[in-house]
Parts: C-alpha cells; structure tokens; sequence
C-alpha cells in the first residue's frame, strides 16, 4: 500500500510538472506570436488623391554660412519621404510642395565658468518653411522650426559642428514630416 500510494503521489507530480511546462510554454508562445506593434512614422496622405511631392531645395540665407548644411538638409529632407511615403518626389509640380530656405545659423555663449568665460556654446539652426497642397489646400501653412545643440566651449566648432548639424537637421526634418503628412 505504501508503494501504491508513493506511485500515486509520484504521477501527480509529473502531471504536475508537465501541467506547468505546458502552461509556461503556452504563455510565452501566446505573449511572442501575439504583439502589437506600433509605428510613429506613418502618414495620412490619401493616396487616391495625392500621388506626388515636389521638394525645392533649401538655399542658406543665414548669417554664418557652413557650406554643406543646406545640400544635407536637402537631401535628408528627401529622404525621410522616400522611405515613409510612397509618394513620387519630383523637383517641381507635384501635389504637395515644401521649399523654404535656411534663414539662421548662430553660435551663443551659455554657462559662464568661474574664470567669466563661457563653458558651454549653443548652435542654433532655423529654417523656414513653406508647405502647400494642391489637393486639400486647408493644410497648406508658412512655419520657421528651429533647433539647437550645446557643446563644450573648449571644442572648436569645426571639430563638432558636422556631428551636431546631423543631430539637429534629423530633429527638425522629423517636426517637418510630422506636421505635413502625419498630422501629429
């Protein structure tokens, strides 16, 4: 009877453990086969209706020039519609259109060290655009976006200035898409 009842305590416990594997296995294939993914690029361009983007290029107006700020802006400009939309760009007459130009590029001293000179510096890039849309003119707005980076004032601007204008240039090219075709 004790060998009975050892047996019979035995198989419930490997029911037991087969029972919990088969829970645990069922629960991580349900929370890996079932996700939801989000994505915070999309648009909502009506494709029926607008096909193309027009994209003139950004002339730099500003005060202090770096040469190839306006080509990057430019193309990354482009670029952020050619992967997010499946408009045709074109260079001029398309359904919607963005041109402005590159009005400022400046350098400001921030935080003042204990010797009085300045410790940190801030770039500040602003561009204005233009937005029109032939289709659904309503969205059709005039808008200046700025962005700005510091760095240590040690540094010579030519040493940080391609890495910083990368950074602000992406920022500014997303609030660009977002307020054109995404509608954030």
């Amino acid at each position: 009877m004790a060998l009975n009842n050892f047996n019979s305590r035995n198989s419930n416990y490997r029911f037991n453990g087969i029972f919990l594997n088969l829970m645990l296995f069922s629960i991580v294939l349900l929370l890996f086969s079932c996700s939801v993914s989000y994505k915070f690029n999309g648009s909502s361009i009506d494709y029926s209706k607008t096909k193309s983007l027009s994209i003139s290029d950004f002339p730099n107006t500003a005060e202090l020039i770096y040469p190839p700020l306006s080509q990057e802006f430019t193309e990354a400009l482009r670029d952020s519609y050619a992967k997010q939309t499946r408009l045709q760009l074109l260079k001029k007459g398309g359904d919607m259109h963005i041109e402005g130009e590159i009005i400022g590029y400046q350098l400001t001293p921030m935080s003042i060290s204990a010797d009085s000179y300045s410790s940190e510096t801030k770039l500040t890039m602003t561009i204005k655009v233009r937005f029109t849309n032939d289709k659904n003119p309503a969205d059709d707005f005039e808008k200046s976006y700025s962005s700005f980076q510091n760095f240590d004032s040690n540094r010579m601007l030519t040493e940080v200035q391609d890495e910083l204008m990368k950074i602000m240039v992406a920022e500014m090219v997303d609030n660009i898409y977002n307020d054109t075709v995404a509608k954030w």
